[in-house]
């Protein structure tokens, strides 16, 4: 947060976006017998992304440590989905949820514009409405970009959306079909869970609005994982409960993979 209690909101999506392929990468050349400052100069100078330039990877791995590294409760769980043979349409919702935790822009277009616009059946995303709600989020936070940067910034952001398969489309973008595999709903409950929320507040979370999931479409998800036997869940009025048999996101990790 801000001292005037806005939110932070940054421009870093115009230099690095959804990057999926470098995230696997990383995650992949990531060694745990190494300190983090030994990992990111590593990567550094072995460049295993095989980008042109020293410059352009450091560009992007401040980006993969706040995505990857600094949740110490998470990162393990996260490498060992990535090592797995769990498909990508799986891997990619998680490295979406990681990218969205941490880039406020991401989070809030998703969460708020795009999730009440479906909820109204609009299923079309206009650039020009995309770039005004972006000026208009900024500025509630006392952050004033030029009409260049904020052309750029809202580019970015519809690019990389569609990327991660929120958006579809090459140049008219639209609100994709709902796809959250039961392995990846686990995986965000117990990263949801691991940061304090339980009972109906993992339930109502809402960073289940990431996904563009309702509150019924959530609780069916959790009845799915239920009967996957990935976690248990129970509910009767207001009152619920959810379970994990794991203690650690690592552990619940490798029974998602097993």
């Amino acid at each position: 947060m801000k001292p005037n209690g806005g939110r932070l909101y940054s421009s870093k999506i115009i230099k690095a976006g959804a990057l999926l392929t470098d995230s696997k990468a990383f995650l992949l050349a990531y060694d745990e017998h190494h300190s983090l400052a030994e990992n990111l100069n590593g990567i550094q100078r072995e460049n295993p992304f095989g980008k042109a330039s020293r410059s352009r990877v450091a560009d992007i791995l401040p980006m993969f440590r706040q995505r990857f590294c600094d949740d110490e409760k998470l990162a393990g769980a996260l490498r060992v989905l990535a090592r797995s043979r769990v498909g990508p349409n799986v891997l990619d919702r998680v490295l979406y949820f990681h990218a969205a935790r941490t880039d406020l822009l991401i989070h809030d277009f998703v969460s708020d514009f795009l999730f009440e616009k479906q909820r109204a059946g609009a299923l079309q995303v206009r650039t020009d409405e995309a770039q005004r709600f972006v000026a208009s989020t900024v500025k509630r936070a006392g952050i004033h970009w030029g009409s260049y940067t904020l052309r750029r910034v809202t580019q970015g952001l519809l690019a990389t959306v569609r990327d991660f398969g929120i958006l579809e489309g090459a140049v008219n973008k639209r609100i994709a079909p709902i796809c959250l595999p039961v392995e990846a709903f686990t995986y965000v409950a117990f990263a949801l869970h691991a940061r304090g929320a339980s009972g109906a507040r993992l339930a109502h979370h809402p960073d289940w609005r990431l996904f563009l999931l309702s509150p019924d479409a959530v609780e069916r998800h959790f009845l799915e994982a239920h009967q996957r036997r990935l976690l248990s869940f129970h509910a009767a009025g207001k009152i619920v409960r959810v379970e994990f048999p794991e203690s650690t996101a690592e552990d619940a990790a490798h029974a998602l993979v097993r």
